[in-house]
């Protein structure tokens, strides 16, 4: 991900790639050079420097942002914005209390998919989010924190009221994962106002799916993450008529809505910190969205601990 920010960040007219960081000097200073940045190998001076990304292992996520923080300069940290809740609960509170932008990382709230979706529903009773796809070797850590955090954000702010309760399950199949860490999770979330989320993630699965539904009572709204597309089904029941004989007749109406938009979700996230940064998104509502998802994935971690 760091290659991907640097990447966004050198060729966006809002900021400049000043300093790549990275303990690696083979993989930092080929990065930096691509981007005629220059590499340091920890953090050492904030001179000259504006803001920060940290995109680094979650375990140096909460060292890491609150140096940045400390020193007075907005960050943007990838989720999970540290490896535990109490963790993620103290950076942004070191955030809240220095009076200094912060954005985590959920980075399909700019999915055009997403954000068209995310505008046409009016009153969701069940949101489903599907995030599937293929093992990968460099990524061993459990899929829930890494993963179904994204859908459980995207659940959240689709429904738009507070979890009530939250439960689920988990599996751990893979030989080569860390001990403990679980390769499919699955979250069901209630809500106050009586609407129903559920949440999977998989790293097991020979088919890459980013998928959400959203269901009201008059139609379903489908978003495809990776086509980046929307549609809208509406079933119609017209009965079997005054024949008996007639087949029983039924009709669903497609609908195909034109995007919001159609940047890379990354680049949009990336404007949007920008202004975060110059003062024109509020950043006490933006710090105010970074929790409740952690909340629910720390509820369901703790409901199934590792063996």
């Amino acid at each position: 991900m760091g290659a991907h920010h640097a990447r966004v960040i050198s060729q966006s007219d809002h900021s400049t790639l000043v300093t790549v960081i990275d303990p690696d000097e083979a993989t930092g200073r080929e990065l930096a050079d691509r981007h005629l940045a220059r590499w340091l190998p920890e953090p050492q001076d904030w001179t000259g420097i504006d803001a920060v990304v940290v995109a680094a292992p979650t375990h140096l996520h909460r060292c890491l942002t609150e140096e940045a923080l400390s020193a007075g300069l907005p960050t943007l940290v990838e989720k999970p914005a540290a490896a535990t809740l109490l963790d993620s609960q103290r950076i942004v509170d070191t955030a809240a209390r220095l009076g200094v932008p912060l954005l985590c990382g959920f980075v399909e709230r700019f999915n055009p998919a997403v954000v068209t979706a995310r505008s046409i529903a009016e009153a969701p009773v069940h949101v489903n989010s599907v995030r599937h796809g293929p093992y990968a070797p460099r990524i061993r850590t459990g899929v829930a924190w890494d993963l179904l955090i994204h859908d459980v954000d995207s659940c959240l702010r689709m429904v738009g009221s507070e979890p009530k309760r939250v439960w689920g399950s988990t599996g751990r199949y893979h030989p080569t994962s860390l001990p403990g860490a679980e390769d499919i999770s699955e979250a069901i979330i209630e809500f106050t106002g009586s609407a129903v989320a559920t949440a999977s993630a998989s790293r097991i699965s020979h088919r890459k799916v980013r998928l959400m539904t959203i269901t009201e009572l008059d139609r379903v709204i489908e978003a495809d993450l990776l086509r980046r597309t929307v549609t809208i089904y509406r079933h119609v029941d017209h009965g079997s008529g005054d024949d008996d004989s007639a087949a029983y007749r039924q009709q669903t109406i497609i609908e195909i809505p034109e995007l919001m938009a159609h940047r890379e979700p990354l680049v949009a996230q990336w404007d949007h910190f920008c202004d975060l940064v110059a003062g024109t998104v509020d950043m006490v509502a933006e710090r105010q969205t970074i929790l409740p998802p952690h909340r629910v994935i720390s509820d369901l971690c703790d409901q199934h601990p590792p063996p």
